[in-house]
């Protein structure tokens, strides 16, 4: 866990991080990794879980309670750099110029392994989301949907 001075991180109870293969073999193993940048506020409900997942709060990320976030998920608020190629060329003008925008995930949600969160987006309650899917735009709660881009399957009933 890395979390800047200035950034924020509130974690909730019965918060569960698997980082040994023995926990989850799904493959492409890895320890989780939560970053929060120097602006950054990431609040993460009570009774979650998440293995070898990656989160990058820039920005804001905020996490329901009885989330699991599967295996090599990752969750950014960030673009990381400038869309601009002349501002990446420096430095600063990137860092300055990079895109951030919050992440909401509902309560009692479930991401499929390998899959990707990008910034902005808003997650509802009770949405499974399948295995290696892109998602880059809201999903309403009580829905499941996946692909890249995640697309809606079918309600839950």
């Amino acid at each position: 866990m890395n979390i800047s001075i200035g950034g924020k991180c509130i974690i909730g109870t019965n918060f569960r991080m698997n980082n040994r293969e023995s926990s989850n073999p799904i493959g492409r193993f890895h320890a989780c990794s939560i970053v929060v940048g120097k602006k950054g506020m990431l609040t993460i409900g009570s009774n979650v879980g998440m293995s070898s997942a990656a989160i990058v709060c820039q920005d804001s990320i905020e996490i329901g309670d009885y989330v699991n976030i599967g295996g090599n998920v990752v969750i950014y608020d960030t673009n990381f750099h400038s869309l601009d190629s002349l501002k990446r060329l420096n430095r600063e003008s990137d860092v300055e110029h990079t895109k951030t925008t919050p992440i909401k995930i509902g309560n009692n949600v479930f991401i499929g392994a390998h899959s990707t969160i990008l910034k902005g987006v808003t997650i509802g309650d009770n949405v499974v989301i399948g295995a290696c899917s892109l998602v880059s735009k809201d999903i309403p709660s009580n829905e499941i949907w996946g692909g890249n881009p995640a697309k809606f399957i079918k309600f839950i009933n």
